[in-house]
């Protein structure tokens, strides 16, 4: 066996498996941190459902809430972006998870 072939080839499966140990421990990490915040998600999508959302905006638009108050919540489509964001981020880790289990 050539040395200079199987060093090459070493190097080249070790970047691999540091990506790969890198990618795997990011995705632990953020899902982990998915877990803990399933019922802060639970609270914004009741926020939203109740009616609650809309009358607190109609509040923020004729003034009522003072502006040093942070409210990126109140956000025109703020909260309903977050809400999508996080749907179609999880649709598209089940299609990855689901393409690459029928790969096998």
């Amino acid at each position: 066996m050539d040395q200079t072939t199987l060093l090459t080839r070493v190097i080249s499966m070790e970047y691999h498996y540091d990506e790969v140990s890198r990618v795997m421990n990011a995705l632990e990490k953020a899902v982990g941190e998915y877990e803990g915040i399933r019922s802060e998600i639970e609270i914004l999508k009741e926020y939203v459902d109740s009616g609650l959302w809309i009358k607190d905006f109609e509040a923020d638009e004729a003034g009522a809430i003072p502006a040093a108050i942070k409210r990126g919540v109140l956000s025109e489509d703020g909260l309903y972006d977050l809400l999508q964001d996080m749907n179609r981020i999880i649709e598209h880790t089940r299609e990855v998870f689901n393409e690459k289990s029928s790969e096998k």
